[in-house]
């Protein structure tokens, strides 16, 4: 007799060496069970000067890395969540956002707040992929 049993993964915590991971007590990505979460996602400092497009691509490279640690990448990204400080980047973060997943289309929300940990950031990426 055979079932369909799913082992289970151990959860694996993934750093992206960030200061704030410690201080915060947070871990870039979780993978557990064919899930992986990877927590908001900005630019690293050297892109303080940069506009919210490299901000973008930089924060997705991030989140392209952590998803490699887990064993993902980011054809495997169901859903996203986009923060910018100010509507008016959201055509440069869409096109960024769409280079990385254009093809791959996973579910996603852009949604304005009014400020992020440094005053300089202008965009904040969380990503949910799934691994078969």
């Amino acid at each position: 007799m055979t079932t369909d049993v799913k082992r289970k993964q151990p959860r694996q915590n993934i750093s992206s060496g960030g200061a704030y991971e410690n201080v915060f007590g947070y871990s870039r990505a979780v993978a557990k069970d064919g899930q992986v979460h990877v927590s908001g996602t900005c630019a690293p400092a050297d892109f303080e000067y940069d506009g919210a497009f490299d901000q973008a691509t930089a924060a997705i490279k991030t989140i392209a890395t952590a998803l490699g640690a887990a064993g993902a990448e980011l054809s495997d990204v169901v859903r996203t969540v986009v923060y910018v400080r100010n509507m008016a980047d959201a055509d440069e973060v869409a096109r960024a956002h769409f280079e990385a997943f254009g093809m791959i289309r996973p579910a996603s929300t852009l949604v304005q707040v009014t400020s992020m940990l440094r005053t300089w950031q202008l965009v904040e990426i969380e990503a949910y992929a799934l691994v078969s």
